[in-house]
């Protein structure tokens, strides 16, 4: 049984895959020109690179780079032939997605990894006797790399060699088929074809080799082009590049993962294949030789990671079934039929692409492949089949069934009762199984009850069509069950009813609670009061309007036309209740009158007590009172008789607060301490924005205020020179209590 594993990411900074930059890169090219009279050839170039797009602080792309071209001499020494300084960076990035084929494979969030692409050109290069190495160099690499030493403290290069033979025959180097996965489960077999395209199809192959070291941390700012630096300067750091510490001996070049097996790469196809047994996060370099007749046309080198992590399985074949041996045995009972239509409850839907049942029938295996199977057995015995989802996938599961075929079993049952008393029902059962054995009975009672008796008596609480469900189980472990509706409408056999109250005062409120079982709003239900008044709800509420003493009755008719009565005599006592009224004098009431009169109107009352403004108290027939203040007051008069009922009228009156102000017409500002301000009088309580302007004949302001208290004195802004001798005119606006705004308007006559 195979299972394909769901990548399980810890999120920790210790975590796997929580890279910071690199992840590797590879170079490629192809021959734009040869010019074989004056001896130049010309390439086009294409660098990618990889980076983790997910890591916190992780280098973007360079939007330009620096690449260097170089001649390797016989001494061994890298002559500089080029640096190209401007090499853009093409749009769009591109996000590396896992492999499409196995459906199972899902990558977590926290795994992410983009491609970027360089394109450049070498323009014309001599042709040489020695081979051109073209290479670009950046730091860093993941510090969370498993298998080196020292893994941020390093950067990379990417190198492609061309051969003298290579630049002869204006060769295009092999470029590779995809990236490898991004990430690969612990203790999972591994095989990924590292091939390559060649357009000239040229013999190459393929080998584990050691990525190389370029840059460093060293004067990281601004990316100092120091050969220990972020951004390693082409001319001042030339080949040859050092390469990367493995952690010896568990991990070398050839055995970059370790495992049992150990992760190899074949040197003719390029599969890689292994079982990696190590959780972490592993780099790997793959070099590519191209042979043409035997010739060596160029090397390169791709760089890239795998992260190894625990899995857990993602599809789980699952069935329907009566019981399950050791998880994966789904056992099912076929009782008195012989075909079943299978119900898969297989996970996760979304990654089963294919499904392979198998049964073997009277010694012919027979096949179906949809989800939900069908399959029909001959006769009574036992069958055994098999699922497998996904089959001759890594994505794959498989479950075992086992199908029984048993004889028929039935459910049935009878039932008596008297249908007008509310009494017990009695059930009879009358089940059959062809194995000539039942074993259990499960009865429920329309949802109110249970029982495991055989044949049990049940009392229902309530009326209505009670749905009764029995369900019988044979000694083979099958299962039936019926349905059963009775009509279950007897009428209580005693009516118990429960007032709210037995004696009060008109209005007289009563509920009364209906108590009596079983009943509902089916029944027809007929409520008498006493007072000329009746109901048909199950348990009413009732107004007394007038006083006595009244008797009730009610009765009760079941819809199979039972029937029941009860009377209830002299029952409620209804007290009449005094009537409360009065009257006031005068009809309007202000500031300068807030005196009234009031006259008891009440009727069929022995005493009284009026509260005026919710505070002074009365027991005069007919009281005065004086209101303290202005506004909205309320007299409650409350009318008391001989039952010891009360009734309670309250009504309001409208004091209304009155500002009044008065201007003069003339003023004396001579110094006599007679009339020396133009200022007016009144009563000025609950005045609101208050505002007078005194202007000349010109219309020029000569004084203003918001104090009505404040008069003018006959100077400009009351401090100024005198004004003239002549007639003015004043303005004053404010606000009522109300918010009634008032404007005074007219002439003061200053006199001196």
């Amino acid at each position: 049984m195979r299972h394909f594993l769901l990548l399980l990411v810890f999120l920790s900074q210790t975590m796997l895959l929580n890279g910071k930059h690199i992840i590797g890169g590879d170079m490629s090219y192809r021959c734009l020109s040869v010019d074989t009279v004056n001896k130049f050839v010309n390439f086009a170039v294409t660098l990618k690179m990889y980076r983790d797009c997910y890591a916190f602080q992780a280098a973007e792309f360079d939007p330009q780079i620096k690449i260097g071209i170089y001649e390797k001499l016989p001494n061994g020494f890298y002559r500089n032939v080029k640096k190209l300084d401007q090499v853009l960076l093409k749009t769009p990035i591109v996000k590396i997605n896992e492999d499409a084929d196995n459906p199972c494979l899902i990558v977590p969030e926290n795994v992410c990894v983009q491609e970027g692409t360089y394109e450049f050109q070498t323009g014309n290069l001599r042709m040489s006797t020695n081979s051109y190495y073209i290479a670009y160099q950046r730091c860093c690499r993941n510090e969370t790399i498993s298998n080196i030493l020292n893994p941020d403290m390093d950067g990379a290069a990417f190198v492609i060699e061309i051969t003298p033979e290579g630049q002869r025959v204006c060769n295009n180097s092999p470029r590779f088929k995809k990236f490898p996965p991004i990430v690969i489960c612990i203790n999972s077999s591994l095989n990924f074809d590292h091939s390559i395209i060649d357009a000239d199809g040229d013999l190459v192959t393929y080998e584990f080799c050691t990525p190389l070291v370029a840059g460093g941390q060293d004067g990281t700012v601004n990316g100092s082009e120091m050969c220990y630096g972020v951004k390693p300067d082409p001319f001042g750091c030339p080949p040859p590049f050092n390469t990367v510490n493995f952690r010896t001996p568990t991990y070398t070049a050839n055995a970059p993962l370790a495992g049992n097996p150990v992760v190899s790469i074949d040197p003719l196809t390029g599969l890689i294949t292994g079982k990696p047994e190590i959780q972490g996060q592993f780099v790997v370099g793959v070099c590519i030789r191209e042979f043409r007749n035997g010739i060596l046309l160029t090397e390169t080198r791709r760089d890239f990671q795998f992260n190894v992590t625990y899995c857990e399985p993602k599809v789980h074949a699952k069935l329907k079934s009566d019981s399950i041996l050791s998880g994966k045995k789904f056992i099912i009972n076929l009782c008195g039929k012989t075909s079943i239509d299978f119900e898969n409850l297989s996970t996760d839907a979304q990654y089963i692409r294919a499904y392979d049942w198998t049964f073997n029938i009277g010694g012919v295996n027979q096949k179906e492949v949809q989800r939900n199977a069908r399959f029909t057995f001959p006769g009574l015995g036992t069958y055994f089949g098999k699922m497998i989802l996904n089959p001759g996938s890594e994505c794959s599961d498989s479950a075992d069934i086992q199908v029984n075929v048993f004889p028929e079993i039935r459910a049935g049952f009878g039932f008596s009762y008297d249908t007008c008393i509310a009494g017990p029902v009695a059930f009879l059962d009358n089940s059959f199984s062809g194995s000539g054995q039942l074993t259990s009975w499960n009865w429920n009672f329309a949802g109110s009850g249970n029982s495991i008796l055989k044949d049990p008596s049940y009392i229902f609480n309530t009326p209505g069509l009670k749905a009764i469900t029995l369900q019988v189980r044979d000694i083979n472990g099958c299962l039936d069950d019926t349905v059963a509706t009775i009509p279950y409408f007897p009428v209580p056999p005693l009516l118990i009813v429960e007032p709210s109250t037995f004696d009060g005062c008109t209005p007289l409120n009563v509920c009364f609670k209906n108590l009596s079982i079983p009943i509902d709003t089916t029944y027809d239900i007929l409520w008498d009061f006493g007072d000329g008044q009746t109901s048909s709800e199950i348990s009413p509420c009732h107004s007394y309007k007038t006083g006595g003493v009244f008797s009730v009755k009610l009765q009760i008719t079941s819809p199979i036309g039972c029937y029941i009565e009860k009377n209830y005599p002299s029952w409620i006592n209804s007290r009449q209740s005094p009537n409360a009224d009065f009257s006031f004098t005068p009809d309007k009431f202000s500031s300068f009158q807030k005196t009234a009169s009031f006259s008891d109107l009440s009727t069929n009352t022995n005493s009284r007590l009026w509260i005026f403004d919710q505070t002074d108290r009365s027991m005069l027939v007919n009281p005065m009172y004086t209101f303290r203040d202005t506004g909205k007051q309320s007299i409650q008069l409350i009318a008391i008789n001989n039952n010891g009922c009360r009734d309670t009228l309250t009504q309001y009156i409208d004091v209304e607060p009155i500002v009044t102000y008065f201007m003069p017409n003339a003023f004396t500002p001579n110094g006599d301490s007679k009339n020396e301000q133009f200022l007016g009088l009144g009563i000025l309580d609950g005045m609101r924005s208050f505002e007078m302007s005194i202007w000349d004949r010109w219309g020029g302001q000569v004084f203003k205020t918001n104090d009505p208290q404040e008069g003018w004195n006959g100077r400009f802004e009351n401090s100024g020179n005198n004004m003239p001798n002549g007639v003015y005119v004043y303005v004053v606006r404010y606000t009522t209590p109300r918010n009634q705004l008032i404007e005074l308007k007219g002439f003061a006559s200053l006199i001196r």
